[in-house]
């Protein structure tokens, strides 16, 4: 509560400081104005309701099949901007409707961009990266929370050519002079470095985009002899195609993921998982348009399993199932993100197909409409089970009212096969319902010059 309080000063501080010399500046003439200050608010309300599809108790605890909630998320921010140099700040509470103890405010993000005339540029803080179609990095902004990385960020854009180069380093701040163990800390890795490359073709509507990843995770646990700290690596690397015009846009995917994963119990082995994609968007006019694509991820290797889950968890002696890592994954996977937000049995990944088709459409300029299937299905063939997992529709609707005012709806129908039911021990075959919105406002308070 301390470090978040000192946030808090630091924030009011800086903006009264900025906010009164911009004041005085502003008598004189703004023509040649070289700073920029602005501020602005976005607030969130959401609100989900689900029945069907919810994992088992405990032996001798009972659930409730159904669900419903409110989450409230506010965001303060600040942008100063001059030539050459840009910051930019993020204060953020979220909490569920009527917790107590609403102690949720953190930076969001917090970071600083230098930039020069010849396109290089370094940035350094606590920023929300999103590269490519967000399948691998992304802010995810769909879980409220949303995802951020505290890095150093250094590249080069211009001509066509972007090249991005980030490095991160995390520690527990009660390790500060004892060590390099890093657990429960507030990102999901203790180092990364990624390299990333993207060439947009002159004079012809495609992209294709270049990205490695080397994420280094805690092992072992401290005091264990048995099992000593360590630190292991895992490798992704890949490449991503866009090719878009007026009425068509095509996109593709492929990566893969090797090295070593780290499990909930500090236990490690080697990965060698991969996935595909691809997607077609069609848009006749500006009115309606068609989306249908494919995807595929790897699995492990199955071990047959009675129903109830009586095995307990299986080590794999090689991870074959594919991790999404930091990606945006309600924008792929179907918004209810089922398969990667919410574990299988037993440990057990059996990756993913999906084939989907959808249509949108636009009855009136601020109102957009869509309907998606999904057909869901196992990338492990089962022994005793079909791989099909089931079927799902989605609804969404968004409308604006104003610049800075959204309102998003959506509804997805579930209905899941045994198995479903078997492999996720949630009485899945059962029809699975959820509907949600999220009321969207993010007014700009100020925006100063001088």
């Amino acid at each position: 509560m301390d470090r978040q309080r000192n946030w808090i000063k630091l924030f009011a501080a800086a903006s009264f400081l900025m906010l009164s010399g911009s004041s005085r500046a502003q008598s004189d003439s703004t023509q040649n104005a070289v700073n920029q200050l602005s501020f602005g608010m976005n607030l969130l309300t959401h609100g989900e309701a689900c029945g069907g599809g919810l994992p088992k108790a405990a032996e001798g605890g009972s659930t409730e099949d159904k669900s419903r909630f409110m989450v409230g998320r506010v965001r303060l921010n600040v942008d100063y901007q001059r030539s050459g140099l840009q910051a930019h700040a993020v204060i953020q509470n979220k909490a569920i409707w009527g917790m107590k103890g609403n102690n949720a405010l953190t930076l969001y993000e917090g970071w600083v961009k230098m930039t020069a005339k010849n396109g290089l540029f370094a940035q350094m803080g606590r920023i929300a990266l999103a590269y490519d179609d967000e399948r691998i990095i992304g802010p995810n902004d769909f879980a409220t929370a949303a995802q951020s990385h505290d890095v150093l960020r250094v590249g080069y854009e211009g001509h066509g050519h972007k090249a991005h180069a980030i490095l991160a380093y995390n520690q527990n701040g009660d390790n500060y002079y004892n060590g390099t163990y890093y657990e429960n800390g507030a990102q999901l890795y203790k180092s990364m470095q990624t390299l990333w490359y993207h060439y947009d073709v002159p004079k012809f509507p495609l992209g294709a985009s270049l990205l490695f990843m080397n994420i280094g995770q805690q092992a072992g646990i401290e005091g264990d002899v048995n099992n000593p700290p360590s630190t292991e690596y895992q490798q992704m690397f890949g490449g991503y195609v866009n090719y878009h015009t007026k009425h068509l846009t095509l996109d593709g995917s492929y990566y893969r993921q090797t090295g070593k994963f780290v499990n909930d119990i500090k236990q490690t082995g080697p990965i060698k998982a991969w996935m595909a994609s691809a997607k077609a968007t069609i848009n006749p006019t500006d009115r309606y348009g068609f989306v249908l694509g494919y995807d595929y991820l790897s699995g492990d290797d199955y071990v047959p399993v009675t129903y109830g889950g009586t095995l307990g968890m299986v080590f794999h002696g090689t991870e074959g199932g594919f991790a999404p890592l930091y990606g945006s994954r309600t924008k792929f996977y179907g918004i209810m993100d089922y398969f990667y937000e919410s574990a299988y049995i037993n440990g057990f990944t059996p990756g993913l197909q999906n084939a989907f088709i959808g249509v949108s459409g636009k009855p009136m300029s601020q109102l957009n409409c869509s309907a998606t299937y999904h057909y869901l299905a196992t990338a492990t063939e089962l022994t005793d089970l079909n791989r099909t997992l089931g079927h799902s529709i989605e609804l969404q609707a968004s409308y604006k009212f104003s610049k800075d005012i959204m309102l998003v709806a959506g509804y997805t129908h579930m209905i899941g096969t045994e198995t479903m039911d078997r492999l996720k021990q949630g009485n899945a075959s059962k029809q699975a319902r959820w509907g949600w919105f999220s009321l969207v406002v993010s007014p700009s308070l100020l925006t100063t010059k001088w």
